[in-house]
């Protein structure tokens, strides 16, 4: 949616290698955490000052290509990589990093409405692969978006498999879920934005109904149509180049 309508890690940490508990290949954190994994994906989330870090597991590797120091009593324990493969979903690269902490905090459209109107937000209609929705954090977070926008019930949670695929876009780029992604829609307009659909075969009629213009991608016709994320990420490269008025 368009708005504008008319170093090195201290060697102090303490830690352990052994045999990890939990988990199993399922990527399965504690009640009321998510666990996450890869280096992008941990390291901005141990920057990012709104997580609640509760426990690090980590190959001595892992730790060292982290970028600058964690605190000397931070909760980390060492172990092999195999032994993290049995944190994380199956065959996830962990490359030697695991982190557990609180899920983030919930945010609200009408926060991220307040911002820049120049940002545009981003709404996915029934986007449930994790690896999709985290491609299209991605590329929000590399063309300046406000925020995505999804549908509580129709969306895939915060999770590890998301994280990684975000590359620490998780991080950055607000996650707005709403109950009804109609009228969501709706408080956009009356708040100045231009809604752009992209594709109405794409989308549910309602959602569809709800947009003051349908765009499509200009493609050759050598391939049919192209994956949500990658659509999303050429739509707001669009949006950076567009004439400005």
């Amino acid at each position: 949616m368009s708005r504008n309508r008319d170093t090195k890690p201290s060697r102090a940490l303490r830690g352990r290698a052994g045999r990890m508990q939990g988990g199993r290949g399922s990527g399965r954190a504690s009640a009321g955490a998510v666990r996450l994994w890869g280096r992008h994906a941990v390291e901005a989330a141990l920057k990012n000052p709104d997580r609640n870090h509760r426990k690090l597991w980590a190959t001595r590797e892992g730790v060292a290509s982290l970028d600058g120091e964690l605190p000397a009593d931070f909760n980390v324990e060492y172990a092999q990589p195999a032994d993290l493969a049995r944190l994380v979903a199956r065959d996830a690269p962990h490359q030697g990093l695991v982190l557990e902490c609180d899920g983030l905090e919930d945010v609200f459209l009408d926060e991220v409405m307040q911002g820049d109107p120049a940002r545009p937000l981003v709404v996915l209609d029934q986007v449930t692969d994790p690896h999709n929705v985290g491609a299209i954090m991605r590329s929000a977070a590399a063309f300046n978006a406000a925020a995505i926008v999804t549908q509580d019930r129709h969306s895939p949670p915060e999770s590890g498999t998301l994280a990684k695929s975000a590359s620490g876009a998780l991080e950055v780029v607000p996650w707005v879920r709403v109950v009804n992604l109609a009228r969501a829609l709706e408080e956009m307009a009356e708040a100045g934005y231009w809604r752009i659909g992209l594709d109405g075969e794409g989308m549910r009629h309602n959602i569809m109904q709800h947009c003051d213009a349908i765009a499509r991608l200009p493609m050759s016709g050598a391939v049919e149509s192209l994956n949500v994320s990658n659509a999303a990420a050429i739509a707001l490269y669009a949006m950076t180049v567009r004439p400005q008025e």
